[in-house]
């Protein structure tokens, strides 16, 4: 009896003792990554340093890359393009700068009717060991069309058990704009179908995030995080926590629906030099996350 109550103790001590190890977010279930896009005027080694520099352990990678040219200027190159041997090199320089070598998603692409031409999307995919692709299925604006693109977006997401996650540019003219038409779009389909939500995009569109957060509920796969400094199309980024968008409503948001993902910095201002901009961003989304995870 005395053993098994050592052993329970002990047992209840290493639960205890893993569990405060864990960040704040990572109770939450979220991973804050850098999406590749935010340093877009560098190669993505740049961009490998520059997360690193700041301390984030997470990268989502966009639909192209920029590699180093032939006259030393960045070269951009489509991500699922990329040789095996730039591909490993990517890798290889995530591991040493000590992030994740597994890409949290990848996009904006661009799956559509061509069933051909969106396999190849998701094979390159597959090959870079990505498991959630956002996207902006072509559906040229149409409703009509909607359905017979997703039928092939659907049919390839499970064949290659890869998560699609819809993403919305800002409207009204991007067809994706207001969380009704991603939710059509994946209405009655497979649980590997759902949202990218690009908070940012939802306020440049005169939406409310939060607001729309909701009406994606149990859809959201990933999220493009921002604050903006203004509602409309003129918008830019600010660090989180300092803009209009109401940062910490759409974290608690998230935190209500159990959400469990990659939360990824998409940084659309400052490009040269937005890094201290990211990182008073980083700095605000642990403190945050600290004081959800208490409560």
């Amino acid at each position: 009896m005395k053993k098994l109550l050592l052993f329970t103790v002990a047992l209840s001590l290493a639960v205890w003792a893993t569990a405060s190890d864990e960040t704040p977010a990572e109770q939450l279930g979220w991973t804050l990554a850098v999406h590749s896009y935010t340093f877009q005027k560098f190669t993505i080694f740049d961009a490998i340093d520059k997360t690193a520099a700041m301390g984030v352990k997470a990268m989502s990678i966009s639909g192209t890359v920029n590699l180093a040219g032939a006259d030393g200027k960045p070269a951009k190159t489509s991500t699922v393009g990329l040789s095996e041997q730039d591909a490993a090199a990517i890798t290889a320089h995530l591991k040493e700068k000590g992030i994740s070598p597994k890409f949290v998603n990848m996009g904006v692409m661009h799956p559509g009717l061509d069933e051909a031409a969106s396999r190849k999307i998701f094979e390159g995919a597959k090959r870079l060991g990505i498991d959630v692709l956002v996207a902006e299925p072509e559906a040229h604006n149409k409703m009509e069309e909607l359905g017979p693109v997703m039928d092939v977006v659907e049919k390839l997401a499970k064949e290659f058990n890869i998560k699609v996650a819809i993403h919305n540019h800002p409207g009204p003219g991007n067809f994706y704009w207001q969380p009704e038409t991603v939710l059509a779009a994946v209405k009655g389909r497979s649980p590997l179908l759902g949202a990218c939500a690009d908070v940012g995009h939802w306020v440049r569109s005169g939406l409310d995030p939060v607001e729309s957060l909701k009406k994606l509920e149990g859809r959201v796969i990933t999220l493009h995080f921002k604050d903006l400094n203004e509602a409309g199309p003129k918008a830019h980024d600010v660090p989180w926590g300092t803009g209009i968008s109401n940062a910490k409503g759409m974290l608690a948001e998230l935190k209500r629906q159990h959400f469990k993902g990659a939360i990824c910095v998409e940084y659309e201002y400052n490009w040269d030099n937005s890094v201290p901009e990211i990182a008073a961003s980083a700095k605000w989304f642990d403190a945050t996350c600290a004081e959800l995870a208490r409560h």
